[in-house]
């Protein structure tokens, strides 16, 4: 882009050319102007300036006072030099220097191997179902489900932070406190919702919290492939137990394997991490946190929407939607991917739109050709898994569009989030959570069901493009 918003600050007094200073003469009617000369050699200058101000301030840092030019340009002083030169000169401003290549670029192998790391714990729930019956456990389950992913969403958040302030070390003390703190919270709350003879669900769901704060662990550090190892066991026995009749042992120990594994892996990390260092003064609040938390939770309950729509609306099974849910959990890697792509085509539209309402339709293209993509990877994926997933009866019309309601939801959410704008992905996202959550424990039919989250995705879309569709968003 070119005009003044663009320059960017440099240190003129190493960079200026030394000003030539003519001896003071008298002007005569056939010689050239001394004004006309200064402006030819001090072109560049000159016509990039935004000000005649710039312009006396560069005079005068050469040293010329107001009696050389007086003298010499048979001006009053620097100021009406300045102003002169400002209006002999054309303004001709320098494109912004920019980095070579692209900054936003990322492989696509790392972000599907962080999708498949996010849904392989899904299989958990194929092995502990035996010990699961009815609606109680089941309930459970998804109070402490729901609770460590709002409370490790804010966990991540500030580890990150601190990682971004290039303090590891803080980072790691961050979630060595943070993480078992999150795994007794999910346990208090199973315990609160238990009843009588619920044990059982209580045990898989403190572990449930272990695991939990143990992935964030090893997620926030970068060791994704470690996660991914200490998954197989758990992954290979689920898929028997699909094809299989497992015992019941067999089933305890490969549920007892996987998380204890993650659990060894993600203590060694934390007690490698934090040594050296010292914290220093200063740091993120604990406040700052908070929205990512509730953008979690809001998030995690409309997952659950398409997971068990079924059985909070007090159906017999949510088996159905269950491929749903995979998908979108499967997704969050080509979605990280793609958070890439639109930042990559942002800084596309800025290097080559030459007015604000043309990079506001560069934003806009590239926000719809990226959460377009999106979707159609999130449909082939539940598509896929309606075909693979056992005893699953298909996506119907109210479904399939809930699902993709969501994406859409989760997404454009999750792209605010990224450019710092995550109060607003979370008010509207929890908004609709609750609405929807209103309307299905009301006895709402599946399709008037959807009203809100489609509203909600009208809204967060727009805002997307509105606020990502103003050049100052995309400032480093």
């Amino acid at each position: 882009m070119s005009g003044p918003l663009w320059l960017t600050p440099d240190d003129r007094q190493d960079t200026l050319p030394a000003i030539p200073r003519p001896r003071p003469r008298w002007a005569t009617a056939t010689a050239a102007d001394p004004v006309d000369e200064l402006a030819t050699r001090l072109h560049g200058l000159v016509a990039a300036a935004v000000h005649p101000d710039e312009i006396a301030a560069i005079l005068e840092s050469d040293g010329m006072n107001d009696e050389h030019i007086r003298l010499t340009y048979g001006r009053a002083n620097s100021f009406e030099l300045a102003e002169d030169l400002y209006a002999r000169v054309p303004r001709a401003y320098p494109e912004p220097t920019l980095p070579p290549g692209d900054p936003w670029h990322v492989s696509l192998l790392p972000c599907l191997l962080r999708g498949l790391v996010f849904a392989l714990p899904g299989l958990a729930y194929v092995l502990g179902a035996p010990f699961a019956t009815g609606s109680a456990p089941v309930a459970v389950l998804l109070a402490s489900a729901l609770t460590g992913w709002a409370w490790n969403q804010a966990l991540a958040h500030r580890a990150y932070t601190w990682l971004g302030l290039g303090d590891r070390p803080a980072a790691a003390r961050a979630l060595l406190v943070g993480a078992p703190l999150g795994a007794l919270l999910g346990t208090g709350v199973a315990l609160a919702v238990s009843g009588a003879g619920e044990g059982g669900a209580v045990a898989f769901a403190s572990v449930q919290a272990l695991y939990q704060g143990a992935a964030t662990v090893l997620l926030v550090l970068g060791r994704e492939r470690l996660l991914l190892a200490a998954l197989a066991p758990m992954s290979a026995g689920a898929v028997l137990a699909l094809l299989y009749d497992v015992p019941d042992a067999a089933r305890l120990l490969l549920l007892a394997v996987s998380p204890l594994a993650v659990l060894v892996l993600a203590v060694a990390e934390l007690l490698r991490g934090v040594r050296g260092g010292r914290r220093g003064p200063g740091g993120p609040r604990v406040v700052a946190s908070v929205p990512y938390g509730l953008f979690g939770l809001a998030t995690g309950v409309l997952v659950l929407h398409v997971a068990l729509g079924d059985v909070l609306a007090g159906g017999a099974t949510g088996a159905a939607a269950a491929p749903g849910a995979v998908a979108l959990t499967l997704s969050m890697g080509p979605a990280e991917w793609l958070l890439h792509r639109f930042r990559s085509g942002a800084l596309a539209g800025l290097r080559a739109a030459r007015t604000p309402g043309a990079f506001r339709r560069a934003s806009a293209l590239t926000l719809a050709r990226c959460l377009g993509t999106y979707l159609l990877v999130l449909a082939v994926l539940a598509s896929a898994g309606t075909l693979l997933w056992p005893q699953s009866e298909g996506l119907d019309g109210a479904r399939a569009l809930g699902l993709l309601l969501v994406g859409t939801l989760m997404w454009t959410g999750l792209l605010l989030q990224a450019f710092g704008a995550v109060a607003v992905a979370a008010t509207v996202c929890g908004a609709a959570a609750f609405a929807q959550t209103l309307a299905v424990l009301g006895g709402t039919t599946p399709t008037a069901s959807l009203f809100a989250p489609a509203g909600a995705a009208l809204v967060l879309t727009a805002l997307a493009c509105g606020t990502l569709g103003r050049a100052t968003a995309h400032r480093p």
